[in-house]
């Protein structure tokens, strides 16, 4: 069984790509709350939360499973779980272990955590049920997105506890700006991987080049680009000490970045999506370094 749970997460968790951006993440989360108090977050809290969250994450792949089975049965077949590399059963036990394991890292770190953990199990199970409203919400894409996305701010909020609340201070200033970045990079990196040229549209795999077009679906991607990098100034504002060349020089590498992507748009969808993907990683990584572990250097 642990071999081909190992094969499942090289296939649809990779463990190293998704780990270095929840360890950056957390970082980043926690030194906003701490940069505040003139102290570095403990070694110890942030890699209980970086474990939790990436745990949390895995709940997230697992929910997906569940409510994606029967289209993944009819369209998808090669996938790990259609194709019966791991069953739905196997992944609950898993995902149950793993939530076993938030509880017992929240009530070791500060028992003041489980509200907030509890809180986002209830919003991912709710997501899971695609919240009671499932046909409303297909019908809908822009609202399934925007619905879905809100977790991130809720994981955010959770991780960034790990550090006030656990270090027993009050909520860190500009708390909403970092929220509404985590929500901003969430929605960089969702409609980034789903914006796929023509030839790689696929029956049965919904993505947002094919619901709203090619052209709209760029254009959301950019609107989320612009939120991300106003909450990014928003939150800079509050410990960046006024470092406006700084973020003058985050934002134009932004801007590079989107036009180094989008440019070629106009003589070749093709070349433009085929670098969505991963320069919305690059665009997220940026964003969260340059809140939190860039702070310090320049402190």
């Amino acid at each position: 069984m642990f071999r081909r749970l190992w094969q499942y997460q090289k296939e649809r968790f990779p463990l190293g790509a998704h780990g270095s951006m929840v360890v950056v993440f957390c970082g980043s989360v926690m030194l906003f709350s701490s940069i505040q108090n003139g102290e570095l977050p403990s070694a110890y809290r942030v890699l209980a939360a970086s474990l939790s969250t990436l745990i949390m994450f895995f709940l997230l792949r697992v929910a997906d499973e569940f409510k994606d089975h029967d289209i993944d049965s009819k369209y998808r077949p090669h996938r790990a779980v259609p194709r019966g590399l791991v069953s739905l059963q196997e992944l609950s036990w898993v995902a149950g272990a793993g939530a076993v394991l938030q509880f017992l890292i929240a009530l070791t770190v500060d028992v003041g955590l489980l509200p907030v953990l509890f809180l986002t199990w209830l919003y991912i199970a709710l997501m899971t049920r695609e919240f009671f409203v499932r046909d409303w919400l297909v019908r809908t894409p822009s609202a399934y997105l925007l619905s879905h996305m809100l977790v991130m701010p809720l994981i955010a909020f959770y991780v960034g506890a790990f550090d006030w609340l656990a270090g027993g201070r009050e909520m860190p200033l500009g708390l909403h700006w970092l929220l509404l970045l985590s929500f901003g990079c969430g929605l960089i990196l969702e409609i980034g991987r789903k914006v796929k040229p023509p030839e790689a549209e696929r029956e049965g795999v919904e993505t947002y080049s094919a619901l709203w077009g090619i052209r709209t679906a760029l254009a959301a991607w950019i609107v989320s680009c612009a939120l991300a990098v106003v909450a990014f100034v928003g939150a800079v504002s509050i410990v960046g000490d006024g470092n406006s060349g700084f973020v003058a020089l985050i934002c134009m590498t932004i801007i590079v970045l989107i036009v180094g992507i989008l440019g070629p748009a106009s003589a070749s969808t093709t070349r433009s999506t085929r670098w969505i993907e991963p320069g919305s990683g690059a665009v997220a990584m940026l964003l969260y370094v340059a809140v939190g572990p860039l702070q310090i250097i320049l402190a």
